[in-house]
């Protein structure tokens, strides 16, 4: 009974190892047969990449840009004689803050009043002889007018008298002599009319007043040169502004068109800048930038009065003018301040941390989550803020950053999201 046992054992492990080596031989000719057997899913998953991404935001890229500037007078003349003499009195000294018109200094008067004297007296003169002229004149006029009336009286009555004669002469009342006598009588006095109206047109058209009328005329400009002459020997200031310069003292003798003073003009002022071209481009389409002086909070608007359109070819910048209102005098000629070339709104942003964007060559990219496929976005950058950087175009406010794995990914390349702890 124990060898029927043993041996009915013996056959079931026999069995079941022929069973074991079929499938094995089964499973091999299958592999032969079909090629790879096909792998687990747990494999596919795992070809299928992971991903962090976040909300692409606007931020400040950091404080508004800004540049040093210069304060300069807005005018800056030369004060210039316009008569030549002695000075009698410097009413102004250097710093003083004038007026435009306001006296700085007098010259002497003396030959100039004399010579308006003389000029006055030749005036007086012409204007004389010319009004005795005039009144002559018109005497003259009014006398021939009633030398002309008589004239056409005494016509009208020697008119009657021929005519009486000839009808006198028609019924032989008169000889033929005396009617020849009366009609002599009113010819000569019809030409005699004619040559006095002749007389009278001359009398009226005739300009026998001109040569007194340019005397008077150049008379009255020589009163006017001097009068002018006069002013010119009070020197005034031609604008508002500091008196930067007067290097004269009095009994000083000066010339015509000598400088014998500068002036800056204080109100308004300006603040000049030379930008380069990227700067000039933050500034362009503005009509007022913010200015503020070094170590000082407060803060001014002032409206941009020029700004170049091409660079200077020696300075490789671009000018920049504004132009300030400085009434109360603390904008002075030769300090520096501060311009901002952006405002804090400005400032505010698309950017992406650094670490995400891609380079490859002279080009970046960053890769942006689409439903469960990434894409990979050319980007134009800005300015850098410590770990963010300025994204100009590209991407945009609101769409998902792929921020992990970036640099193993591939357009269009399906994803999955990590799972947030």
């Amino acid at each position: 009974m124990r060898q029927k046992r043993h041996k009915s054992k013996s056959f079931r492990r026999g069995a079941t190892l022929a069973a074991a080596v079929v499938l094995t031989v089964a499973v091999a000719a299958g592999c032969t047969a079909g090629g790879e057997a096909p792998k687990p899913a747990a494999a596919q998953e795992q070809t299928i990449k992971t991903v962090k991404v976040q909300k692409i935001t606007k931020q400040s890229i950091g404080d508004p840009l800004e540049q040093v500037a210069d304060v300069v007078a807005a005018t800056q003349l030369d004060v210039v004689a316009k008569a030549g003499g002695e000075i009698k009195e410097i009413v102004k000294k250097r710093g003083d803050q004038v007026t435009a018109g306001e006296v700085l200094l007098r010259l002497d008067t003396v030959d100039a009043q004399l010579q308006k004297e003389k000029v006055a007296l030749q005036l007086y003169s012409s204007q004389d002889a010319l009004n005795k002229a005039k009144q002559d004149l018109a005497n003259s006029k009014t006398e021939m007018a009633n030398s002309v009336k008589k004239m056409e009286q005494a016509l009208l009555d020697v008119t009657k008298a021929y005519n009486k004669a000839k009808n006198d002469y028609d019924q032989g009342l008169i000889s033929k002599p005396q009617l020849d006598q009366a009609e002599t009588a009113w010819k000569n006095q019809t030409m005699d009319l004619d040559l006095l109206k002749q007389r009278q047109k001359t009398l009226e058209t005739s300009d026998n007043l001109s040569a007194l009328e340019t005397q008077v005329q150049s008379a009255s400009l020589s009163m006017k040169e001097l009068d002018r002459s006069l002013e010119n020997l009070e020197v005034k200031a031609p604008v508002s502004g500091v008196l930067t310069e007067l290097p004269l003292v009095v009994g000083q003798t000066i010339q015509p068109g000598m400088k014998v003073g500068h002036l800056q003009q204080m109100d308004p002022i300006l603040i000049k800048a030379n930008l380069t071209e990227n700067s000039a481009n933050l500034v362009r389409g503005k009509t007022e930038l913010v200015y503020y002086v070094a170590g000082s909070t407060e803060k001014s608007k002032a409206p941009i009065k020029y700004l170049s359109g091409s660079m200077d070819a020696q300075s490789k910048s671009y000018e920049l003018e504004l132009e300030v209102a400085n009434t109360d005098g603390k904008l002075k000629p030769g300090t520096k301040v501060q311009i901002q070339l952006t405002s804090e709104q400005e400032q505010i942003v698309v950017t992406v941390p650094t670490l995400t964007v891609v380079r490859e060559g002279g080009d970046s990219f960053v890769f942006v989550l689409a439903g469960d496929t990434v894409e990979k976005r050319k980007v134009q950058l800005g300015r850098l803020n410590e770990m963010n950087q300025e994204v100009i175009s590209g991407v945009k406010e609101g769409e998902q950053l792929v921020v992990s794995g970036q640099n193993q990914l591939k357009d269009k390349e399906k994803v999955q999201l990590a799972e947030s702890k």
